[in-house]
């Protein structure tokens, strides 16, 4: 009985849940066929499965730039955030984060679900339109199910809407489920325009679904799935590189680039204020700066010289000038994306030692390691609410995911060097070292090669949320998440010294998330993920 009425709270929640769905046009209406009857109820759907998947301001717990502290490059200092146990180990099959993921997830494709079962029911005065929105449904429900079975493997996979009873499905396989989503994905781009809306630019067209099929085919090792991908976006000349890296992601070019393939807008999230000044930056004074996810050590090491060496491999200055002094001979991408002492934020030097200065690291709403991301927070919303465009995915993904994919082919191409060159002369690298065209790079070997392209896609996409997927897919999370979170470092009395947050472990199980244990009693064909 207990478990039939959790049933029925979730099949009524998936079913009623999204507050701009019930935004209805007929007030009247008790019955869901009664308020889905015209091509605005049809865009109101899609819109809601939009703020379903990619989320609103205020949750930190799905927000991209949120998804860094689940990694190696970051630290979430609040726990209900759901970032911090996945990244010190302390997680377990009772662990909430892992029911609500699980749970929203499925809610959200209940609904999409629901609404593709009635898609034909609403009113069009062009077919095209409900064609469109169709294919928009689906791909919202395609990137659900990726995200599910990328952390739990095998899963239920339902097409319809289920009744309690036909909900509880055996789990199918992983590998099933995956050669039915990028079939079903091949469909629905082909389905989709070709061009960007006019408004409703976060939507999907043909060419962002296919970048969102390349980011996946990627992360399982479908590699010549995610090259061919990604040779059809570039050949399609629609997206390219924006000139200059950190204007990006400040009000200086976040609205005019034409790199964002796929984006989050005010317009795809309530027309709700944007939070990114809040949750990264820093607190001054009075304006609202939180340190939710905060850069560490590990990461601000990864930024390789302006050659393009690594630190510890750089004949002009040794491995610990480096560390104590982070913006000595850098990859330009790190004073664009991270800050930290001796820097300079809201005309003032950042110091994280003295206490009473607000930005102290032992202060509760501080930074813990001593540094903030730069990325995302605009001066210009320390004291008011934002409205800046994220990217979810640029075209600089696109030319790393070619070169990549064709490293791990073992099919190396001048086209795959060209896509890694475009990306550090866009950083402004000295190319007459950094150039992977020169002499010096023409007997690198495959690992050598992965080296490369794995500090790049680091360094390219700090803080973007992407890191935790890459070192999950390159089995790189039982070497990195089993070192201590460290911060900023600085000489006391002749030692180097580094802030310490925590400790971390990660165990080789960890690769999957666990089924929460209330999940299991709801759902008794599921079998718990080995280790836990």
């Amino acid at each position: 009985m207990k478990k039939r009425f959790i049933w029925m709270v979730l099949l009524t929640y998936t079913l009623l849940g999204c507050e701009k769905f019930l935004d209805k046009t007929d007030p009247t209406a008790t019955t869901f066929e009664e308020f889905f009857v015209d091509e605005e109820d049809l865009r109101r759907v899609v819109y809601s499965s939009y703020l379903d998947v990619t989320t609103t301001p205020d949750d930190r717990r799905l927000l991209f730039y949120m998804q860094d502290a689940k990694s190696d490059n970051a630290y979430s200092r609040n726990e209900d955030d759901h970032h911090q146990r996945v990244a010190n180990g302390t997680m377990n099959s009772n662990t909430r984060a892992f029911e609500y993921y699980w749970t929203i997830y499925m809610k959200q494709i209940g609904r999409i679900n629901m609404y593709l079962k009635n898609i034909n029911v609403p009113y069009v005065e062009d077919e095209a339109v409900r064609e469109r929105y169709k294919a928009i449904l689906e791909g919202n429900r395609v990137w659900l199910y990726f995200r599910l079975t990328t952390r739990w493997g095998d899963i239920p996979f339902l097409l319809e809407p289920a009744s309690i009873e036909e909900a509880k499905v055996p789990p199918t396989p992983q590998a099933e489920v995956l050669d039915n989503l990028f079939n079903m994905a091949a469909d629905i781009a082909n389905r989709l325009p070709a061009d960007e809306y006019t408004t409703n630019r976060y939507m999907f067209n043909k060419y962002s679904f296919k970048a969102l099929t390349m980011r996946y085919a990627l992360q399982h090792g479908r590699y010549q799935l995610a090259a061919d991908l990604a040779k059809e976006i570039m050949d399609s000349g629609k997206y390219q590189l924006y000139p200059h890296y950190g204007d990006l992601f400040q009000y200086k070019a976040d609205q005019s680039n034409n790199e964002f393939i796929i984006r989050m807008d005010r317009e795809s999230m309530d027309n709700k204020a944007t939070n990114s000044f809040r949750d990264l930056g820093p607190h001054f004074r009075t304006g609202d700066g939180q340190s939710y996810s905060v850069p560490l050590k590990s990461l601000v090491d990864t930024y390789w010289t302006l050659q393009g060496r690594p630190i510890d491999h750089c004949p002009l200055h040794t491995k610990e000038e480096y560390e104590l002094n982070p913006g000595l001979n850098r990859d330009p991408r790190y004073k664009v994306s991270i800050m930290g002492p001796g820097d300079t934020f809201y005309g003032e030097e950042i110091d994280v030692y003295t206490p009473g200065n607000p930005m102290y690291y032992e202060n509760q709403r501080a930074s813990k390691s001593g540094y903030w991301f730069r990325k995302f927070v605009s001066e210009d919303d320390a004291f008011r609410n934002g409205n800046m465009v994220f990217p979810l995915l640029r075209y600089a993904e696109v030319l790393l995911t070619y070169a990549e994919a064709k490293i791990q082919l073992g099919a190396i191409d001048e086209l795959a060097k060209s896509c890694i060159n475009q990306v550090r002369t866009r950083a402004e690298l000295d190319m007459s070292v950094a150039d992977v065209t020169l002499p010096a790079y023409s007997a690198y070997t495959q690992e050598q090669w992965m080296e490369l392209i794995q500090n790049e896609r680091r360094i390219e996409f700090a803080g973007e949320g992407l890191r935790y997927d890459d070192i999950i897919r390159w089995r790189l999370a039982e070497k990195v998440l089993n070192e201590p979170a460290l911060g900023h470092t600085r000489m006391v009395n002749g030692n180097k010294v580094s802030l310490k947050i925590e400790n971390r472990t990660f165990a080789p199980h960890n690769y999957l998330w666990p089924f929460h244990q209330t999940v299991l009693r709801v759902e008794p064909d599921l079998k718990q993920n080995p280790g836990y």
